[in-house]
């Protein structure tokens, strides 16, 4: 099973594919230097798979090789920084 995580600019968010097939996003709204996450979700038939956690590292290392920084509004990318001390530097 192939997993892969895109920016789809055009949706100002981050996809997750499974396979070709669409699983899951994180919405990334752009406003200059900063990255605003207000909402992360997984469709219900690929929960449980550590898909969310896999697409917000792979959005987060996109901004962070951007050279941006973040708001987290969302719950699941606020807990997912605060856990993971490694993209903290990345909060605006």
């Amino acid at each position: 099973m192939s997993h892969n995580v895109v920016h789809n600019t055009e949706q100002q968010r981050y996809e997750i594919h499974v396979d070709g097939i669409l699983a899951g996003f994180t919405q990334a709204r752009e406003h200059g230097d900063v990255v605003t996450f207000p909402h992360t979700e997984v469709f219900d038939q690929f929960e449980g798979q550590g898909l969310a956690s896999e697409l917000v590292a792979g959005a987060l290392d996109d901004i962070r090789v951007r050279g941006k920084k973040i708001i987290a509004t969302c719950p699941y990318v606020a807990r997912f920084v605060k856990k993971h001390q490694d993209y903290a530097d990345l909060l605006a």
